[in-house]
């Protein structure tokens, strides 16, 4: 089945209405950190699109259809950890699932690489639960590197991280 056309693409101010409804969604919230807020509301999105329009992040809108639909970011990393970059990533539900997200994931890594070129490797951490998440890094070519059992804490549940990365090669 062919991957359903998107476009990744620096965030524009017209993306705010489509961005507060997408990620106003709990089921994104539910595998983000609690920095990413619930209920997402039209302050958040502008502050978000504000923030996105700087640096040092490397964010970008997930296009389908015409309108925003999703997230990616990379974030450098500071002090020993500053040869990598975090990645992470949100797609609204009705987008999900038909293969948008692993491309998004392998084009974010090639931009990444390209715009840091300090930067020897890229990693994500999704909650050991969240399985389609772990399956669109495998797909995009991301290894496994660490479970860590019980170190996270989402809605008062107690979560594994995974620790998945790529590297430069």
């Amino acid at each position: 089945m062919p991957v359903p056309h998107f476009i990744l693409r620096p965030f524009r101010p017209e993306d705010l209405h489509a961005l507060v409804i997408h990620a106003n969604d709990p089921s994104v919230a539910a595998n983000l950190t609690d920095a990413f807020p619930h209920p997402y509301t039209e302050a958040h999105g502008r502050r978000f699109l504000e923030e996105a329009a700087q640096g040092p992040a490397l964010r970008r809108c997930i296009e389908v259809d015409g309108a925003c639909a999703g997230a990616a970011g990379l974030h450098p990393k500071q002090d020993v950890w500053r040869n990598n970059l975090e990645l992470g990533y949100w797609l609204a539900r009705e987008h999900r699932g038909k293969g948008i997200m692993t491309a998004v994931v392998q084009q974010m890594v090639q931009l990444g690489f390209a715009a840091f070129p300090e930067v020897t490797r890229i990693h994500a951490s999704p909650f050991g639960r969240n399985i389609a998440s772990q399956r669109v890094l495998e797909k995009a070519g991301f290894r496994l590197e660490a479970e860590l059992i019980g170190t996270l804490v989402k809605h008062g549940q107690v979560e594994d991280e995974l620790i998945y990365a790529i590297r430069r090669h």
